[in-house]
């Protein structure tokens, strides 16, 4: 088969494929792009795959980096572009399911390929366009089927994340995944206890934010995996309710406000501690746990001018689209309203500071500075104190009078 269009990211490629032929050695495009290629998605990144080891790759090209040499991987800076080109490699006995206890260097594109996860994962593209399909990828494509490379048991034997990949990919392509894959992913699930936290999270991240995550998640359940992931085992029927309650047509916004959800939906009263066990950062907490924080406020009221000010329109609108989700009323318009009525955004923009209080008023620094400051900035964005210098001073003067 050969692609009718080339896409231009492969274009932008090629002089790398033709220096590499030019020196004697194979050179193909592979992995997702080229899958993506083919079903016309968009291509984020060029991999190239050669028959030339390492130092042969870097006697080609004048500006190299060694960001995995070890595994055969050699960055290429190019035309002003970034490429990982990999040498053809098979790989030995997998020890801790995830990496091979040994990667052998090798001449031949069908036994690199023989290594990759899925059919649709195993395509190759010469520089003619041609798209070599060692494994029957392209009827899978065709039959939007996801099917291991060889034996599926193998596969994820060798790496159990593969599973988590697996899943997300029927997310993000509405594949189905082919039979006897399934259920050596079933039976190979548990090996998931096994993989780091971080990567079953980028996987699990990414399946909740594909446009198909209902697919990814019955799927999740069908296979069991949930019970060998962080704090998700026994929790069958909190997934059957995250998918029932939620619209068919309903996709996250964000993978803050996807967690936020899947939280509400287990009924965790740590937020804080359950993102800690899937490794994620200080930062990722704090805003599903305002997005949360928002969710229960908008329980018992509406949202007023304080509420949008210190949570922030973003992360109201991102709890406002869950509570539509849910069948909840939802008041995008007042949101939006009130952000744009307010004074000021943040306290930063407050024209009088603590300093200019200290050295005009006399006070003096300290906790009731911090409790008057904080006064003064509730008070403009309420709309009861005009935010001018004279008006603040002149609030802060009476309040003195009155002590």
């Amino acid at each position: 088969m050969k692609l009718k269009h080339l896409p231009s990211e492969f274009q932008e490629a090629l002089p790398v494929l033709e220096k590499i032929k030019a020196a004697g050695f194979e050179a193909y495009f592979v992995g997702g792009s080229v899958r993506d290629a083919l079903l016309g998605r968009p291509i984020h990144d060029v991999d190239i795959a050669s028959s030339s080891y390492p130092a042969e790759t870097k006697k080609i090209f004048s500006r190299t980096v060694d960001i995995g040499i070890e595994h055969g991987t050699v960055l290429v800076l190019e035309n002003g572009h970034e490429y990982e080109i990999t040498t053809f490699r098979t790989e030995d006995v997998y020890v801790d399911y995830r990496r091979p206890s040994q990667v052998s260097f090798v001449r031949s594109l069908e036994e690199d390929l023989k290594r990759r996860d899925f059919t649709i994962n195993a395509f190759a593209l010469d520089e003619q366009s041609h798209v070599i399909d060692k494994f029957d990828g392209l009827a899978d494509l065709k039959q939007k089927r996801l099917r291991a490379v060889g034996n599926a048991a193998e596969r994820f034997n060798e790496d159990a994340l593969r599973i988590m990949r697996g899943l997300r990919f029927a997310a993000v392509l509405d594949f189905d995944i082919e039979e006897e894959t399934f259920a050596a992913m079933k039976e190979h699930a548990s090996l998931l206890e096994k993989i780091s936290v971080e990567r079953s999270f980028i996987e699990f991240d990414k399946l909740l934010q594909a446009p198909f995550w209902r697919k990814g998640i019955a799927y999740l359940l069908a296979s069991q995996a949930y019970n060998h992931l962080p704090l998700l085992d026994n929790s069958a029927e909190n997934w059957q309710r995250f998918l029932s309650d939620l619209p068919e047509t309903f996709a996250f916004s964000s993978s803050e406000q996807a967690w936020a959800a899947v939280l509400l939906y287990l009924n965790i009263k740590n937020s804080k501690s359950f993102l800690k066990q899937w490794k994620t950062s200080n930062d990722f907490q704090k805003t599903v746990e305002k997005i949360l924080a928002i969710y229960n406020l908008r329980q018992i009221k509406e949202p007023d001018k304080a509420d949008v000010y210190q949570y922030g329109e973003s992360l109201m609108l991102l709890a406002e689209e869950l509570r539509k989700a849910q069948g909840l009323p939802a008041d995008f318009e007042r949101i939006q309203q009130i952000t744009s009525s307010l004074v000021i955004h943040d306290k930063h923009e407050i024209l009088v500071k603590g300093g200019d209080l200290i050295a005009e008023l006399g006070l003096k620094p300290g906790p009731e500075l911090g409790k008057l400051l904080n006064r003064i900035e509730m008070l403009i964005v309420a709309g009861d104190l005009k935010n001018e210098r004279e008006a603040i001073l002149d609030f802060v003067r009476k309040e003195l009078e009155c002590e």
